[in-house]
């Protein structure tokens, strides 16, 4: 990786470090699923199809283009990667795309009305930042899939995918990964709200908008994913390789 600027190296190895995370936490699917991140208008990092986000390397991150082409790396990107995370990238203008089917979340986009309610703080830091795709059309065959999901998340950084799963966008790898991690924790929390069959208890309105502003939002997310490469770089080194 001597070749690389030490922008891309640092990319590869927060992707590689998150991937990682994410297969601890249990918000990975077999080997689908994908994390992107755009490093210029026609360059994305992304996962190997065939790679378990468990033994994610940054050296063994693919590089692409908008047209599908393999700029670096072995094996190929997921066909549902490519029809929906770059049309996400270029028409939203993300950095960074996180797409899991992560069981909370996803569970909220399995049942009739299913929305993130403000029932607890970590909800509420994604207050009036959810969007809602209704409209499933199965597997993202065609680019064309992509588009209109990225229509769908408009300005918003959290996608719901009805029957599917969902998409968290960011400017930087910890950004985005921070509020993938706590929009699990959110839904989780509801999820089991509701399992009480108790009335939920919403957070009063005027209050969530300091729920979503808090200003450590961003530095706190640094902290978060250096904290994991930290545990990384003693349990897991070979991800930084």
């Amino acid at each position: 990786m001597n070749d690389l600027s030490n922008s891309e190296t640092e990319a590869r190895r927060d992707l590689a470090a998150i991937l990682r995370w994410a297969a601890r936490l249990g918000l990975h699917e077999g080997v689908c699923n994908h994390f992107t991140i755009m490093l210029s208008p026609d360059r994305f990092l992304v996962n190997p199809h065939e790679m378990h986000w468990s033994k994610a390397r940054a050296s063994e991150l693919l590089t692409i283009d908008a047209t599908k082409n393999i700029l670096a790396g072995k094996g190929k990107p997921a066909t549902t990667a490519f029809n929906i995370h770059i049309p996400m990238h270029l028409k939203t203008g993300a950095r960074v795309v996180l797409h899991t089917h992560m069981p909370y979340a996803t569970t909220l986009c399995c049942i009739e009305g299913g929305r993130l309610e403000m029932l607890h703080q970590n909800a509420g830091r994604f207050h009036e930042l959810c969007a809602y795709d209704e409209d499933f059309q199965g597997l993202a065959h065609h680019t064309d899939e992509g588009s209109r999901m990225a229509s769908m998340l408009g300005d918003k950084r959290v996608l719901f995918l009805a029957h599917h799963g969902v998409i968290v966008v960011g400017e930087t790898v910890a950004d985005a990964f921070d509020d993938l991690y706590y929009l699990e924790r959110a839904c989780e929390i509801q999820v089991k709200a509701l399992s009480t069959g108790r009335p939920l208890r919403l957070i009063p309105p005027e209050k969530l908008p300091r729920l979503r502003d808090f200003p450590t939002r961003r530095e706190n997310a640094a902290m978060f994913l250096d904290a994991i490469k930290g545990i990384l770089d003693e349990e897991e080194p070979a991800y930084a390789t």
